[in-house]
């Protein structure tokens, strides 16, 4: 894909000082570093390597990545390297798209507790989606999903929201068989709407009693326990958006779709249009008016302020999984799925294209990217590893740069 000609690097090596020094009362380290990756990503800050290619000879020093999974450009590579893992434990049937979104009254208080009720989101909707697929009024079997969390809408503001696929059945309480979903219908939305605003309003009761929220500026009324249980009345007594899309594909299809979710960041450099007079215009799908895409246009300050909502807490894992997916159950449970599934007669509607789901664990086979020369298109090996210091000091002569 041929580099967009604005990104977000452009933004805050323009804006960033500036931004940085009229919000330093809310920014914190983490912010910093996150524009500072962002700022040398693939540059001559971060160092590099000279590579040549093994066909042509045509030689060429590519910059170093930041690695930074907020950063846009950083994205590609580390989403690859996990759907390679992924295709090793996908099974063949069909697949199911479930998103729990928080109300945004809840807003306010995740941006101040992002750990807290994250982690929270990711339990109560597993539990949520666990507990209905096991009774036998609905599917009556214990399932294995992917959860990811995003925090943005289209806009760059706050939105909370998992993001869990689900293969379309699960194992019989027993284990000896598949149980597979109706066609064109998984689980009931209604029901996992109000089992989930039910389990989350009791486990975020349990969390204020436990002491274990903040409430700063603004917000620090909710301390009282008066106000925070006014609070949860409130959003209790909206209904909670649970989304699920009716079964699709194949495990094939499900990988393709898995890429669209996993290691994406608040907004791509692909739907940036202009930076002019410091105001950002970008792209945007207007899901109210059957995605219609239109154009937004904010302050760049504003839009590095939207950018940095949806920083993740250090250390925090945004991509989970559940059930017989899980780390502790999917070596003894996929081989039992993947023997259920070709028992049954369903398993034969199944496109004889997608492949049956390999079991071993084999953390042996790491992916790599290959780098392919522009000129012959043969492959680009690594001569010598180049510092920061030696690009800027003693770049080897008559050389082309570009990024890793």
């Amino acid at each position: 894909m041929p580099r967009p000609p604005l990104e977000v690097a452009d933004l805050v090596r323009s804006a960033g000082r500036n931004f940085i020094e009229q919000n330093r009362r809310w920014l914190n380290r983490l912010h910093l570093k996150v524009l500072t990756a962002i700022e040398r990503c693939r540059t001559a800050a971060l160092g590099g390597h000279l590579d040549e290619c093994v066909r042509c000879g045509h030689r060429v020093i590519s910059f170093n990545s930041c690695r930074n999974r907020h950063c846009p450009k950083c994205q590609s590579n580390a989403r690859d390297r996990w759907l390679q893992a992924r295709e090793r434990e996908l099974l063949p049937t069909r697949y199911a798209h479930v998103v729990f979104t928080l109300p945004h009254e809840l807003g306010p208080l995740t941006l101040q507790n992002k750990k807290v009720v994250y982690d929270l989101l990711f339990r109560i909707s597993a539990e949520t989606l666990t507990e209905i697929a096991r009774d036998p009024q609905h599917l009556g079997a214990e399932i294995g999903f992917f959860s990811v969390l995003h925090s943005w809408n289209q806009k760059l503001e706050f939105h909370p929201h998992i993001h869990s696929v689900v293969p379309a059945g699960g194992l019989s309480a027993d284990h000896n068989r598949w149980v597979t979903s109706q066609k064109n219908f998984f689980l009931p939305v209604d029901v996992l709407s109000e089992v989930f605003r039910g389990k989350f309003t009791e486990a975020l009761r349990e969390a204020f009693t436990d002491g274990k929220l903040a409430f700063h500026g603004t917000l620090q009324p909710l301390a009282r326990p008066k106000v925070f249980a006014q609070l949860l009345r409130q959003t209790f007594r909206k209904e909670w958006v649970v989304y699920a899309k009716r079964p699709f594909g194949g495990a094939q299809h499900a990988l393709r779709y898995l890429g669209c979710y996993t290691h994406r960041v608040a907004i791509s450099n692909h739907r940036l249009v202009e930076f002019k007079d410091d105001r950002v215009t970008f792209r945007w799908r207007d899901s109210a008016h059957h995605n219609k895409r239109r154009l937004m246009t904010l302050h760049v300050n504003e839009f590095l302020r939207r950018f940095l909502l949806h920083v993740l807490p250090p250390g925090f894992v945004r991509i989970r999984h559940f059930g017989f997916l899980s780390t502790r159950n999917r070596s003894e449970l996929l081989p039992v799925c993947l023997r259920a599934l070709q028992a049954t007669t369903d398993s034969t509607a199944v496109s004889t294209n997608t492949p049956a789901a390999v079991i071993t664990e084999d953390h042996s086979k790491h992916s790599t990217v290959v780098i392919l020369c522009p000129h012959c298109q043969g492959e680009m090996v690594i001569l010598e590893r180049l510092t920061a210091f030696d690009l800027r000091y003693r770049p080897p002569p008559g050389l082309h740069t570009t990024a890793a």
